[in-house]
């Protein structure tokens, strides 16, 4: 019987081959777009979204309240950044509060 010989790979390797093999990198970045505005933002603001969704690096954000959403859009570029870096890479060029 032969015997194979295995390279032994990181799983990190691993997984970020499996990510990019099967497209998967999409989904992933909507899900944690969604974890870093709740993170960022706080309870206080997560308790006023309703709906959080990512298309396109462009972050969609309904909020329930119409004051907050004027205090946040004076903020947009800060708000931008802070969940860029809390993603670890540029994911949000753009952010539109409805």
């Amino acid at each position: 019987m032969a015997k194979r010989e295995h390279k032994e790979s990181p799983i990190s390797e691993v997984l970020k081959g499996f990510i990019k093999t099967n497209k998967l990198q999409k989904g992933l970045d909507k899900v944690s777009a969604e974890e870093a505005w709740h993170k960022v933002m706080g309870n206080a603001i997560s308790k006023y979204t309703t709906a959080i969704k990512l298309d396109r690096e462009i972050l969609y954000v309904q909020l329930s309240s119409s004051v907050l959403r004027d205090e946040l859009s004076y903020g947009k570029t800060k708000i931008i950044s802070l969940l860029n870096e809390e993603m670890g890479k540029q994911v949000v060029t753009k952010l539109v509060l409805r």
